[in-house]
């Protein structure tokens, strides 16, 4: 029996039952994930790489800190989602990049594509990808000027065109259906070629990739769906008589495929929370990340589709919505006349 008259009773608002998991926890486990790939930087492209993932991450807190402070909203430095953003925005740009550069695609990540919006939780577009679209059309030279590996003592000086040269995916090459001249796919797959600083190793990608999905951080659908989309449409048609494994392995190591798989694509905000909404994500991505490469005036998709699939989400939610059992379709077509009713009587 239960001794009522000594029982407490506390009233509280909902949730009732809370995650030990915090957004804190999360964005710790996306920036050890990314350890792997920040090495592979450092190791082919100097202590710039670092230097510039230091700079990045410092001002996307600084404008998130000073955007919050001016608004009189209480401070969101705890949760380290605008590192994540800081890392992932260095990430996707070239090394040489002029510190300054950066900083307004920080500027522009965090305080417009994530603050104005709502803070954490309410921006539509992943605020990385954001950043560097807007940098990508305000500064397209300085976006593809790419330092090939080992010369990356060169950058500090004033003259970079011994040093740079031009990505695999570049117009010279695969946009153009040729393979890369001296450049394997151990190359492709180690890291040991031009591009974006934190883009180019597949390898380490793939280990942080791996270690979200085994600490549960991300869910393994978006990632596989998004490769294997790439995957089986590169291998199907290939460009320009090359082999098609070779070719497929070569569009798949290349570029930030990876990086957006793994890193972008998965971004709690701007992904599907249904299992049939982020397959349908992952392949959406795919599709248009090898329409653009083929037929697109920039060589690398990855970028655009996840962006283009953001403003989607809402509507592949909807069409991934599992089904209800035990609900029948004249239950369905009541509760839709009910509501047509109520809505039809609140509007007199």
């Amino acid at each position: 029996m239960i001794d009522t008259k000594n029982v407490k009773l506390s009233v509280a608002s909902s949730p009732h039952v809370c995650s030990p998991v915090a957004t804190r926890n999360l964005m710790l486990d996306v920036l050890i994930a990314l350890v792997p790939a920040l090495c592979a930087a450092v190791y082919f492209f100097g202590p710039r790489a670092l230097t510039m993932t230091a700079v990045s991450v410092l001002g996307c807190e600084f404008f998130e800190w000073g955007y919050r402070k001016l608004m009189k909203k209480p401070s969101a430095a705890g949760d380290l989602s605008a590192a994540v953003t800081g890392v992932l925005l260095a990430f996707v740009c070239p090394v040489s990049l002029p510190y300054w550069t950066l900083l307004i695609g920080d500027f522009f990540a965090i305080v417009v594509v994530k603050q104005l919006f709502g803070g954490l939780g309410q921006n539509f577009m992943n605020p990385a990808l954001g950043g560097r679209a807007f940098l990508m059309m305000s500064y397209p030279v300085a976006m593809t000027t790419w330092v090939l590996p080992g010369k990356w003592a060169g950058i500090v000086s004033a003259n970079v065109d011994g040093i740079t040269g031009a990505t695999p995916l570049s117009n010279d090459f695969m946009h153009s259906g040729l393979l890369p001249s001296g450049v394997t796919v151990k190359d492709m797959f180690v890291g040991n070629i031009g591009g974006c600083l934190g883009e180019i190793s597949a390898l380490m990608l793939i280990i942080g990739g791996v270690y979200l999905i085994w600490r549960g951080t991300i869910r393994a659908r978006v990632p596989v769906a998004f490769i294997g989309t790439v995957a089986v449409l590169t291998f199907l048609f290939p460009k320009g008589g090359v082999g098609n494994v070779d070719w497929m392995l070569y569009n798949l190591f290349g570029g930030g495929l990876m990086l957006g798989a793994f890193f972008m694509a998965t971004d709690y905000v701007t992904s599907p929370v249904t299992k049939m909404g982020e397959i349908y994500f992952g392949i959406g991505c795919g599709l248009l990340t090898v329409f653009i490469r083929y037929f697109g005036g920039y060589p690398e998709g990855v970028s655009y589709a996840i962006l283009i699939m953001n403003v989607c989400v809402w509507l592949l939610d909807k069409a991934g919505k599992p089904a209800r059992f035990g609900v029948t379709k004249e239950m369905k077509a009541k509760a839709k006349a009910d509501k047509k009713a109520a809505k039809e009587g609140a509007a007199k």
